[in-house]
């Protein structure tokens, strides 16, 4: 065997302002199908993310919203890690911008500038809210692109998300503020500049070498900015900002959002090594390390030029790979409030299985930079004909009939169906690491096409009715659940759920893509439990009515100010006065939610496995279902009562309480806590 590979995975920040939706998400599924397989090969692979949280669009959203920077980040990372963890999208460490390991790496990096000579300080002129006065970020000023070979109008004041030019606000041709709607007015400022043009021989050899950057994308580079001088990068803002302070400037100058969010994947990184008692240097610096970006093709620019130059100024790994995919339109077009097609992934969550989706984007997503567009009709017919009637069919239809023998103790002749599907795992694996998933997924539903017919001419629901048939129905069935975990094996990067479902059928875990190679024989048999359900148009189309009436019942909606009712006071007076010896009897901790499911037959609870830090973890019993779907729960931090003395249930020993707010049902709310709290950590 060849020696494990040690990988770091990073995907694209998402920017702190907002909910994700499922155009993101084709980003951080592929991202973290791309993570499963390496593990699933026996490689090293950890994936690394956290939030984008600078800038003035949250100090103005925190603004708008009553609280300070810091309170609004923590609500969003809060809801990014539930809606991530909602479509099994597992990060190693998800961490933030705004944390002290990521100012460390920015000062190291801007230090190296300032050494190398790259930092130049000048006058630029900058665009104002003409009815505020206020300073308009890139993201606050809308108008046509400057590029005379493209001219997309309603394009952002940095970069055009049709051609992909960068530039500056300044440079947009008929500028509007977003804010007042009103056109901008000009006025002065001083800025830090990094001298990129330094750096051109080094980034022109690094991008054409063919070996990081998919061929479209070189291409696009070279083309567009690589074949002229490059222009000085603008890295900073002066106050007031929310960010990290420029070392020296005293208060009056801080790095632009996008010189430190890149720097995130380093300080995240950072996060994770010291839970874990590691290197980080290891990883950035390592030599057996390689380092691999998933991001869209909006942002190519600056992980292909500026942050390269960054990392080899400062003296760190670069990348090995950056993967690079394309915009997600729905039905032909692009997402629409309005059409009800901007689906947040709450909103998913509330009507469909995440699986289907997961599933759709892998047998959509290829290695190149192609649009992938989510056909809602054909989403439904694909999802519904390949793994509910092809895939998960195989199990169904067979794995009843051998409760009571298990699987036969020696595998039978099944005229060479498990053997082929053995031989192409090279193939499939290929595909998965060049990132062409659409091959891989047609590879193994091919699997799929030739065991049905297997199990349906061996008609195991007919040998059933003939006792003396016992041994063939035994030998048919194994056949087809051997075949059935092959598919599960292969696809589990794609479908994890799936694949431990698999585990719980067959008793065997699936650990190891080399799983595919050997069947399983004489091994139980679990009672089959529905896997995967037929979507139906009706759940997809309340989903979109749902999305819409969301937008256009709150079109460009105003955030209201945080305020409070003396209704839940009313309803629930405030109890008797305790002494501080009371209150401290009771050991509140922080916990995370390792894992969550249903309690059948309850009606109210949720079995929550938590952890305190380390190797201790408590099992509760909640009686929230009203409120959560366990995949919103998984990862999420809580406040435990953690000294309460075990109570004896019905469904099990309850180790604690989670504390939660409101008069109970569909109304109940969960404590959390802010960023940077850990497991085990004590509430005072």
């Amino acid at each position: 065997m060849s020696k494990a590979r040690k990988i770091l995975v990073t995907a694209a920040l998402p920017y702190a302002n907002g909910p994700i939706h499922l155009g993101h998400l084709v980003e951080y599924i592929q991202t973290d199908i791309w993570v499963r397989f390496q593990n699933l090969r026996g490689n090293r692979c950890i994936y690394i993310c956290a939030d984008d949280t600078h800038g003035t669009a949250i100090m103005k959203s925190a603004r708008q919203r009553g609280c300070t920077e810091e309170q609004f980040v923590a609500m969003m990372h809060d809801a990014h890690r539930r809606d991530f963890a909602g479509f099994d999208v597992e990060f190693d460490n998800y961490g933030s911008t705004n944390s002290p390991e990521n100012r460390e790496y920015c000062e190291e990096i801007w230090r190296a500038l300032q050494d190398k000579g790259l930092i130049a300080q000048r006058q630029v002129v900058e665009l104002f809210d003409s009815q505020t006065g206020e300073t308009l970020p890139d993201r606050f000023v809308k108008g046509t692109c400057p590029n005379p070979r493209c001219g997309a109008t309603d394009q952002y004041g940095d970069n055009c998300d049709r051609c992909g030019s960068t530039y500056s606000a300044i440079d947009l041709i008929d500028p509007i503020s977003t804010i007042s709607g009103t056109p901008p007015v000009k006025g002065e400022s001083e800025h830090f500049f990094v001298n990129i043009e330094a750096l051109h021989e080094f980034l022109d050899e690094w991008t054409q070498s063919g070996e990081h950057l998919q061929d479209e994308v070189a291409n696009y580079l070279k083309s567009h900015f690589l074949e002229a001088p490059l222009r000085d990068w603008d890295v900073s803002r002066p106050a007031p900002y929310f960010g990290f302070e420029i070392p020296g400037t005293h208060g009056r100058h801080y790095w632009y959002v996008w010189f430190d969010a890149p720097i995130g994947y380093m300080g995240s990184t950072r996060e994770w090594c010291k839970r874990r008692g590691e290197d980080s240097d290891e990883w950035w610096r390592g030599e057996s390390t390689e380092i691999h970006h998933f991001i869209g093709k909006d942002i190519q620019y600056f992980h292909c030029l500026f942050w390269p130059a960054m990392l080899r100024v400062a003296g760190f790994n670069l990348p090995d790979k950056v993967h690079i995919h394309g915009f997600l339109t729905v039905n032909g077009r692009k997402m629409s409030k309005r059409d009800g097609t901007f689906v947040m992934a709450a909103t998913y969550l509330k009507h469909l299985d995440p699986a289907a989706l997961r599933y759709y984007y892998a047998a959509k997503l290829g290695p190149r930079l192609d649009d992938i567009d989510m056909n809602l009709d054909e989403f439904v017919a694909k999802v519904n004909a390949d793994i509910v009637g092809k895939v998960v069919n195989l199990a169904s239809r067979t794995a009843k009939f051998v409760e009571s023998t298990g699987l036969s103790p020696v595998y039978p002749d099944d005229g060479g169906l498990f053997a082929q599907a053995a031989s192409v795992a090279d193939e499939i694996a290929a595909a998965y690491e060049s990132c062409d998933y659409n091959r891989a997924v047609r590879l193994v539903l091919e699997m799929a096409d030739r065991a049905n017919p297997y199990v349906e001419n061996a008609a195991p629901w007919s040998l059933k009715k003939d006792p003396g048939r016992a041994k063939e129905l035994q030998d048919v069935c194994t056949v087809a659940l051997n075949l059935f975990r092959q598919i599960a094996v292969y696809l589990s990067p794609v479908l994890p759920r799936l694949a431990k479902q698999t585990e719980e059928l067959l008793g065997q875990p699936i650990r190891h893509w080399d799983e595919v190679q050997t069947p399983l024989v004489g091994t139980p048999v679990a009672p089959f439990r529905h896997m995967m359900q037929r979507i139906d148009k009706k759940d997809v189309q309340a989903m979109i009515e749902e999305s819409r009436e969301s937008a256009l019942g709150a079109e460009s909606p105003k955030p209201q100010p945080l305020q409070d009712s003396d209704e839940a006071l009313k309803a629930e007076p405030l109890a008797p006065t305790c002494t501080i010896d009371d209150f401290t009897k009771v050991d509140l901790r922080i916990a995370r939610v390792v894992s969550a499911e249903h309690v059948p037959d309850a009606e109210k609870l949720l079995k929550l496995v938590l952890s305190l830090g380390g190797e201790e973890r408590r099992t509760v019993f909640a009686g929230i279902k009203k409120a959560y779907q366990p995949e919103q729960l998984v990862g999420r931090m809580v406040v435990m009562a953690a000294n309460l003395a075990p109570r004896k249930m019905k469904f099990g020993l309850s180790e604690g309480m989670v504390l939660a707010s409101g008069p109970g049902g569909a109304e109940v709310f969960l404590l959390g806590a802010d960023s940077g709290a850990k497991p085990g950590q004590r509430v005072h």
